[in-house]
């Protein structure tokens, strides 16, 4: 392979990677078939790319592709390959697990929501939250000095005291 055959399976290889960890799995095979097409396939590397190739038919439902794809890296000649090939096509041949209706939690669908509409952005002001808890204060605000609490509470001379006592019974227990 050329130095600008390899640079151009690099290119491909981390886009594919790169748009299938961003969830652009279409765009990933893409790039993923285009990457293999510039390696050999019978190559540790070309093994590598084929398994990500693997992960991201899957991802892009494209089963019956992923599971072709696996049964013929089961033949690859590297090892790790094979051994990958083989987890991912027990994986892929699992049968779907049946899932009760009440197990499932429905999350509504808010594209249809206008982002400049107010009742969809219900909470999210800071007068909503401060109206619920009076004692919350914003950042804004000023606070009155009056309210501030000046007193001394003690805490630094029993804090000290029991120091002290530490100290003094360890030499006493050292004698």
């Amino acid at each position: 392979m050329s130095s600008e055959d390899q640079e151009k399976f690099r290119i491909q290889y981390q886009a594919g990677k790169a748009a299938f960890e961003g969830g652009e799995y279409r765009l990933s095979v893409q790039r993923l078939e285009a990457a293999t097409a510039l390696v050999n396939p019978n190559s540790r590397l070309g093994g590598e790319v084929q398994i990500w190739l693997v992960t991201a038919y899957k991802a892009n439902g494209q089963t019956p592709e992923a599971i072709t794809l696996c049964r013929r890296l089961g033949k690859h000649p590297a090892l790790e390959t094979r051994k990958q090939s083989k987890n991912l096509l027990y994986i892929l041949e699992a049968p779907q697990l049946q899932r009760r209706s009440e197990w499932l939690t429905q999350i509504p669908d808010l594209a249809g929501l206008a982002d400049s509409d107010p009742k969809a952005r219900r909470g999210s002001s800071s007068f909503a939250i401060a109206s619920r808890n009076p004692q919350v204060r914003s950042e804004t605000e000023p606070v009155d000095p009056s309210e501030i609490n000046f007193k001394d509470n003690q805490f630094i001379w029993v804090a000290l005291l029991a120091i002290a006592v530490t100290i003094i019974g360890m030499i006493g227990f050292a004698w």
